[in-house]
């Protein structure tokens, strides 16, 4: 009985270190950008290296928070990756109900064509999006970007609200319909409110792609009033010197918003993403 409790004890203390270590691990990248943001250019390649040094100062996120062109680059960011974020979702709940309550011809392999857009590396796709965009005459506007964005986000979340509404049982509609009401009614009214958690797991990975999205922001915007906040942090890099201390304060701050909606939806998003891929 001793031994049995032994190792249960030791099994348990393996597995808390082997969490310290991965958290350790995982959260000293950010820990030394926060450090590298709080110091001066020169110090940044000290030797021997400091966490934290005698002169640590808010000048790199003052110099930020108070230029406007880099506060410029962070209100596009929200509103691409806000738009995105609600647009996917609308287009996805109505795809995905069709999918999961529909059986019409075709749907297979438009359901094959989703799957495979994931497969096909973006790279490969900047030359084609860019002369669609300069065609469309959508070059360097909210609109390239976002309609460009979009063409990722969708598959995953498609896919993710079918499969999470595969999950509720079809009575819920017939229900509805012996009511009075129709499918318009049983989506928005029955199936959207219980789908919530699911909704909110694919609305925070949504955001998370489109803010984070760097080569089509890139490759589709031409002026510093269309930028984003990636390649906002990529400007701080000069022809003869780097503003080591700005990027990383820009990182910082570029990361606050995908960790407050994380920690806001945390237990929802993390249920969202276990329903979606349990039950599918």
């Amino acid at each position: 009985m001793a031994s049995v409790k032994t190792r249960r004890t030791l099994a348990k203390a393996g597995v808390i270190t082997g969490l310290l270590l991965g958290g350790l691990f995982a959260g000293l990248p950010v820990l030394w950008m926060l450090s590298t943001s709080l110091k001066s250019n020169g110090e940044v390649f000290q030797n021997p290296p400091q966490l934290i040094t005698d002169s640590f100062s808010f000048d790199a996120y003052t110099a930020i928070l108070g230029d406007p062109a880099q506060l410029r680059f962070f209100l596009n960011s929200y509103i691409v990756a806000g738009s995105v974020t609600v647009l996917t979702l609308l287009v996805a709940i109505l795809a995905g109900y069709a999918f999961s309550r529909f059986t019409f011809p075709g749907s297979k392999t438009i359901n094959a064509i989703i799957v495979s857009v994931q497969a096909v590396p973006p790279i490969t796709l900047v030359i084609p999006y860019f002369g669609l965009v300069v065609a469309l005459g959508l070059y360097d506007t909210y609109a390239g970007l976002i309609l460009t964005h979009m063409v990722f986000t969708l598959p995953y979340a498609i896919i993710m609200i079918t499969a999470y509404l595969n999950t509720l049982p079809k009575e819920l509609d017939e229900s509805v319909k012996v009511d009075g009401g129709n499918g318009w009614t049983a989506l928005w009214r029955i199936l959207v409110p219980i789908s919530v958690p699911g909704l909110i797991a694919v609305g925070v990975y949504t955001f998370m792609i489109s803010w984070n999205e760097y080569l089509f922001a890139l490759s589709l915007t031409r002026t510093d009033e269309m930028r984003t906040v990636p390649i906002g942090i990529q400007m701080l890099m000069g022809q003869h010197s780097y503003e080591w201390n700005q990027m990383m304060a820009m990182s910082i701050l570029g990361s606050i918003p995908v960790l407050v909606l994380f920690l806001i939806f945390q237990r929802r998003f993390i249920g969202g993403l276990t329903a979606g891929a349990v039950k599918a």
